[in-house]
């Protein structure tokens, strides 16, 4: 069979859209947050009673905050392994690390709570030919498993701590009640989705299976069963993904603290770093302000010095918003040159001819 004839046949009507994010909102958003960083340098530097602060800064050693950028990648290449595990296992590795680390660069810039990114996946899965309930529910069920190394960690972290299990002091309030929760919350979502799923039914008798809350009420519930099955059969990629996406960005944080010559005891670190990133819920550009409140303040409650906290947050945040937005801002470069060279060949292109399509591959051309 000749090449032609293998590569599947597409109009130019069905040829898919442009990446879509909105260029001049991202490059206010950077705007904003490079602001935010320029007013939070400046508090540091010339505010009086922060020589303590100025004097971690002026102290730090360079090796540690090298291995934290180095963890900080690493982070983000274990995103793009759960993107790529989750929704298209079949996506060439090279362009999934472009809408990857594309997304997580508009993630660090723009609200809320991972959300901004998510359009680009959308958008590259659009190109795929996968239909709008699939993605939909794919994404249900990639938040559902991106959240599940979170929880998991503050019910091991918590229990172990209040049983003494793991070096640190904490009390009851901080150690055993946030694991119940943490435990309570895995229940709840898996107990909604299942209930989504009975409601969906009742909801199509009555409204039809096309109305707007039967169809939601099956995406949340199709999210919650495919996020279980593919953690009752996971594959390698998806787990080494999950570990590495949460491990080396806490890891970030650990590095940083020694790079001020501080080093709280690691499960303090770790179960700081997960209640208290839950700050990036509030919407502004990179979670700045939430996140490094509900980081600082939830770290001083674990009784770690205020001002060593302080230090090793703001540093982490440094390199959290702005490792992820360069590299992300040059992946999504990569991405639109790619697709400039692809609009230039199909443009060249006559029908019947053959050009390649990304998301699609190789793809003939007809009128």
């Amino acid at each position: 069979m000749s090449h032609a004839a293998a590569a599947p046949n597409l109009s130019r009507r069905e040829l898919p859209e442009q990446a879509p994010l909105d260029e001049r909102r991202l490059r206010q958003r950077i705007l904003l947050l490079i602001l935010l960083v320029v007013v939070a340098v400046a508090v540091i530097t010339l505010v009086p009673g922060l020589e303590s602060l100025r004097n971690r800064f002026s102290h730090a050693r360079w090796q540690w905050l090298a291995l934290g950028s180095a963890l900080k990648l690493l982070s983000g290449l274990s995103y793009v392994a759960v993107f790529r595990s989750v929704f298209c296992n079949r996506m060439p590795w090279g362009l999934s690390a472009r809408i990857g680390l594309a997304e997580l660069g508009a993630n660090a810039v723009l609200p809320t709570g991972g959300a901004g990114g998510l359009a680009l996946g959308v958008w590259a899965l659009r190109r795929t030919g996968m239909d709008g309930e699939r993605i939909a529910r794919r994404s249900v069920a990639f938040f559902f498993l991106t959240s599940v190394p979170n929880v998991l960690g503050v019910i091991i972290l918590g229990l172990g701590l209040w049983l003494g299990l793991f070096e640190g002091r904490a009390g009851i309030g901080l150690t055993l009640v946030p694991a119940l929760i943490a435990a309570a919350a895995i229940a709840i979502t898996i107990t909604i989705g299942r209930w989504a799923g009975r409601a969906q039914g009742r909801s199509a008798e009555r409204r039809g299976e096309t109305a707007r809350l039967p169809r939601l009420l099956g995406v949340l519930s199709g999210g919650v069963e495919e996020s279980l099955a593919m953690l009752r059969r996971p594959t390698a990629w998806l787990l080494i993904g999950l570990v590495g996406y949460l491990a080396f960005d806490v890891m970030v944080l650990w590095a940083t603290f020694h790079a001020f010559g501080s080093s709280p005891a690691l499960a303090i670190v770790w179960i700081g770093y997960l209640i208290g990133e839950l700050g990036g819920l509030i919407p502004v550009p990179g979670g700045v302000g939430g996140v490094d409140l509900g980081l600082v303040g939830t770290l001083v409650l674990y009784h770690v010095h205020v001002g060593a906290a302080t230090a090793a947050v703001l540093a982490y945040r440094a390199r959290a918003l702005w490792i992820p937005a360069v590299v992300g801002a040059g992946a999504f470069v990569l991405l639109r040159r790619s697709l400039a060279r692809e609009t230039v060949a199909i443009g060249n292109c006559g029908p019947g001819g053959e050009v390649e399509v990304i998301g699609r591959g190789r793809v003939r051309i007809t009128a």
